[in-house]
């Protein structure tokens, strides 16, 4: 806690107009951003579900498929409905609404801020099986507080404050 860790995604998503320094990732790679608290945009749950980049091509049933991979089959029905889906939806139910977005759009780089904290462990565990079976080319940083996490990542970035330090390390050792 304290060391910075979600400023340095909000530096990388160019949200964190404070400090100096240089991020740089690659120009050509299509970057996801989900936060603990997910933004789900007003109206329809397919626009929440294809937000931010449209995906307008995506099939019913690539969305139907992806929300029962998710354990959200009972949204299947309400994909034309109307609704301000941040008040309709569990805490949870929008994380693994994130989740599905993320499946859908494949993007090259996904940032997950908390993103599963308010799931159990086992849904937890099978949204990250999710990600790594169906996105094998995508790159996952994650920022979470349960050690299982580590497990679908293959290195761990420490960020120590007091010393000013950061450093990596392989968890193919651990």
């Amino acid at each position: 806690s304290g060391s910075g860790k979600t400023t340095l995604f909000r530096a990388l998503a160019g949200l964190w107009p404070f400090g100096r320094g240089r991020v740089r990732q690659p120009a050509d790679g299509k970057a996801l951003f989900l936060p603990q608290r997910p933004y789900l945009p007003q109206g329809t749950l397919r626009d929440a579900i294809r937000y931010p980049y449209g995906g307008a091509g995506i099939p019913d049933e690539e969305i139907a498929a992806i929300l029962d991979a998710v354990n959200l089959t009972h949204l299947q029905a309400r994909l034309d409905e109307q609704a301000n889906w941040s008040m309709a939806l569990s805490i949870g139910e929008q994380q693994r609404l994130a989740i599905a977005r993320a499946l859908l759009l494949k993007p090259d780089w996904l940032y997950l801020d908390e993103a599963t904290a308010a799931l159990d462990g086992e849904n937890e565990k099978q949204i990250y099986e999710l990600l790594k079976t169906h996105l094998p080319h995508t790159t996952i940083v994650s920022i979470a507080h349960r050690p299982a996490v580590a497990q679908y990542h293959d290195r761990r970035l420490t960020i120590d404050p007091a010393a000013r330090t950061v450093e990596i390390t392989s968890l193919a050792a651990e």
